[in-house]
């Protein structure tokens, strides 16, 4: 089909802000005169963005919102996943755009707005896209679901890929899980703080001794039974890298190491380091586990087995070890913190545009019972015609081809013109990535995985954190 190119139409206040601020050079968008562009400028906020259209463009825009950065980490506009995705989207005819985000760490008050002001930028220097296909990565999941749950009306359909889907508040309540488990079952007594960490140096001294804890523990069977107790209750599965032998499905020896492997990248950054800044931001500690019963959380958990089996073979209580757990002095958040992370963000399911969820089974980082968080939310508010959710089998966090993504694009592309869902399946989207490039494995499968383990839950929250203490 030829492709279809939009007159562009610039949007004439935004333009004379961006000359304002030395951005543009010229009030013609860029695209009217039919070439191959690549143009960079940055925002009123500080962010940079940077923008692709191919002269055959297509007249749709893919909206791009990259993954998280640690506070502090170098911060470049990104309009893709990766130049090679890039270049197989532009060479489709698709327009690229992405920002910086005006901040790193948990910026999403920061992010929406800069997508949307690099979306208004697009226009103004390269013309109006007939359509636009939000889609991000990792935690650009998270800020793509914002943009499709908040604002609807400047988005035809979106795509979350490995996203953050089950929202700020629930991400930070997971990622204690695990972290209060290790400590009371490894490192019983000790003053290890997991929330209200205060400075980066305390967040980094308490990675540090928790992982000392779990390095210990890993050299006996009860303590190699524990720390998969601990993965377990944030669902890290036993294959989670692409660069480990994937284990026999009852071979729980293997299947251990590779969560302790994985264990101690989680230790590293995302529950210290990352929630410092995420509390930092919030004003206070954002995650709480008054009211979990860890028995019923390892229960709904797909590592269930492994743990019971791990504990048979260390001659281990798993009941007696549950039971410590429950019994230990619990974490209360601070309300405005938990506001403060509601506002950015927690999902309503509320869509009102098509959007398409694609996750690795073996995800450690973002474990897949993220996508049932969603799903939950979706059902809750009647919009589930509106939602698709794929997997592919491999192990690692967004370790998928850009055949595979470009497949997962065209399936929205494709729902937003037709008005139905079609080609959603394994067989229909290894046909096209395949299509894409032949020399691409067909690995989307049929899955849907178990219950993400704790939600949020708004009138939970109210119920059991009626106060502001420090319980560490």
């Amino acid at each position: 089909m030829k492709p279809r190119i939009p007159t562009p139409r610039a949007t004439g206040a935004l333009a004379a802000a961006l000359l304002a601020a030395g951005t543009l050079g010229a009030t013609t968008p860029a695209h009217a005169t039919g070439r191959t562009v690549h143009l960079h400028g940055t925002l009123a906020s500080g962010a940079t963005y940077v923008l692709d259209a191919p002269a055959h463009w297509n007249g749709t825009l893919l909206l791009f919102s990259h993954g998280y950065r640690a506070a502090g980490s170098s911060n470049p506009a990104e309009d893709a996943s990766d130049a090679r995705t890039a270049r197989l989207l532009l060479a489709e005819g698709y327009a690229l755009a992405g920002s910086s985000y005006a901040t790193t760490g948990w910026a999403v008050a920061q992010a929406v707005p800069d997508q949307l002001a690099t979306f208004d930028a697009f226009t103004a220097r390269i013309g109006r896209a007939q359509r636009t296909i939000a889609w991000g990565q990792s935690y650009g999941g998270l800020v793509t679901t914002a943009l499709a749950e908040r604002h609807p009306d400047r988005l035809d359909g979106s795509l979350s890929t490995c996203g953050l889907v089950q929202g700020g508040v629930a991400n930070w309540n997971s990622t204690l899980d695990p972290v209060f488990a290790l400590k009371t079952l490894l490192a019983p007594g000790s003053r290890i703080p997991l929330t209200r960490l205060g400075s980066q140096a305390n967040a980094r001294a308490a990675a540090r001794a928790l992982t000392g804890a779990v390095t210990r523990a890993q050299r006996s069977a009860t303590g190699r039974a524990r720390i998969a107790l601990a993965a377990a209750l944030h669902n890290i599965p036993g294959w989670n890298d692409p660069a480990q032998t994937r284990p026999a499905p009852t071979d729980y020896t293997a299947q251990q190491a590779n969560q302790y492997q994985a264990m101690t990248g989680l230790l590293a950054m995302p529950a210290f380091s990352w929630r410092r800044e995420a509390e930092h931001r919030a004003g206070g500690s954002p995650s709480w586990n008054t009211g979990v019963n860890y028995a019923a959380l390892l229960r709904r958990s797909a590592d269930y087995p492994e743990v019971k089996a791990l504990y048979k073979a260390a001659g281990r209580s798993l009941a007696h070890d549950l039971a410590t757990l429950n019994k230990a002095p619990r974490l209360h958040a601070d309300p405005s913190a938990v506001a403060y992370l509601t506002r950015n963000i927690a999902f309503t399911g509320r869509l009102r545009k098509p959007q398409l969820d694609i996750h690795t089974a073996g995800d450690p980082l973002i474990p897949v019972q993220s996508e049932s968080a969603y799903r939950r939310a979706v059902s809750a508010a009647g919009t589930t015609r509106l939602l698709r959710q794929a997997y592919v089998d491999n192990a690692g966090h967004c370790t998928f081809t850009p055949a595979e993504r470009a497949a997962a694009l065209h399936a929205v592309d494709r729902r937003i013109t037709t008005g139905h869902w079609g080609g959603t399946g394994p067989a229909a989207l290894n046909t096209a990535a395949h299509r894409l490039d032949p020399t691409t494995a067909a690995r989307y499968i049929a899955f849907r995985p178990g219950p993400y383990p704790r939600p949020f839950d708004l009138a939970h929250h109210h119920r059991t954190n009626t106060r502001r203490v420090n319980d560490n």
